[in-house]
């Protein structure tokens, strides 16, 4: 693996990393029961930023792609990732979540003419069953809507990042705009729901703003910026691999800060998932960084300057 292209992989899996530690900000820092105020306030405040910094807006087709972008991989996935958390027991979301890889997988195919190979799916599947080995408890009857809602999530953030690879950007357009386009839609989705479902937004004392700030900057902003930048100059496969280091990450912050206690099985998952991991970023030719062939169709410009008042 050539040094840059590992440095590339390391920056991106910097993303899952970071989300592996929501449950711990969520549970000790925010107030309870607030799901969906939780994922308006990671998503639309990161936009905002990242647009300010970014100063461009979409243009033409631009404006509904980036829309589709945003309700897929933030405006539909947040709320129905929270959903699905709420309602089912364990880590049962964090599982049904990490069959991702394999809908990446089949939808690179689909959408992106990339074959899969006995090895990707393999991977997937060991993948899987490492992340099933460390978050999986015992429980009761699992509930019909939890698992739907963990599933449509699923599917929802690996069809935005299919996509996010077919269609690439605008000429001249960086991630860090793209990722404001894309967090800046998916919060103006969520709003109208969270008010809706929730009321007015609750009171915050210092640690709950500060640990929405953490959420918003480096557990958004910062997170997303890395993953779609590595959505641009890595295989869709590739990049989908990296996320069984989110649950990872969880589990052995429960482990290290939270007092929670890992049994050998759960070590053994977590040796599986990492395995697996590196693993799937060895399916790809060294030469095949920006892989699929929509990542080397030139776009047309589709930008302009955003006006700030100063």
């Amino acid at each position: 693996m050539a040094p840059n292209r590992a440095t590339l992989i390391a920056l991106t899996a910097l993303a899952p990393v970071s989300w592996g530690t929501t449950y711990a900000v969520t549970t000790e820092f925010l107030p309870p029961d607030r799901p969906l105020f939780t994922g308006l306030m990671r998503a639309l405040p990161a936009g905002l930023v990242l647009l300010a910094l970014a100063r461009v807006l979409p243009r033409g087709a631009w404006w509904w792609k980036a829309t589709v972008l945003g309700a897929l991989n933030i405006g539909a996935f947040f709320p129905l990732l929270f959903l699905s958390a709420y309602r089912l027991p364990g880590g049962m979301a964090a599982v049904v979540g990490s069959v991702g890889p394999l809908l990446v997988v089949a939808l690179s195919a689909l959408l992106l003419g990339q074959r899969p190979t006995a090895r990707n799916v393999l991977t997937g599947v060991v993948a899987a069953f490492g992340v099933s080995l460390v978050v999986l408890k015992a429980a009761g009857a699992l509930d019909l809507l939890g698992v739907l809602a963990a599933l449509t999530a699923t599917a929802s953030m690996s069809a935005g990042t299919v996509l996010t690879k077919r269609w690439g950007r605008p000429e001249g357009v960086g991630p860090l705009a793209l990722t404001g386009w894309q967090l800046t839609a998916g919060g103006l989705l969520i709003a109208p729901v969270a008010f809706l479902a929730e009321g007015a937004p609750p009171t915050l004392d210092a640690p709950a703003a500060g640990g929405y700030a953490y959420l918003a900057l480096a557990n958004t902003a910062i997170a997303y910026w890395l993953w779609f930048r590595g959505i641009g100059r890595l295989t869709a496969t590739q990049v989908t691999f990296l996320g069984p280091l989110s649950p990872l990450t969880a589990a052995v912050i429960g482990w290290a800060a939270l007092g929670e206690s890992l049994t050998p099985m759960q070590i053994l998952g977590i040796a599986l998932a990492f395995v697996a991991t590196v693993a799937g970023q060895l399916t790809t030719r060294p030469g095949a960084v920006a892989g699929g062939p929509a990542a080397s169709r030139p776009l047309p410009a589709a930008v302009e300057p955003l006006k700030v008042r100063r």
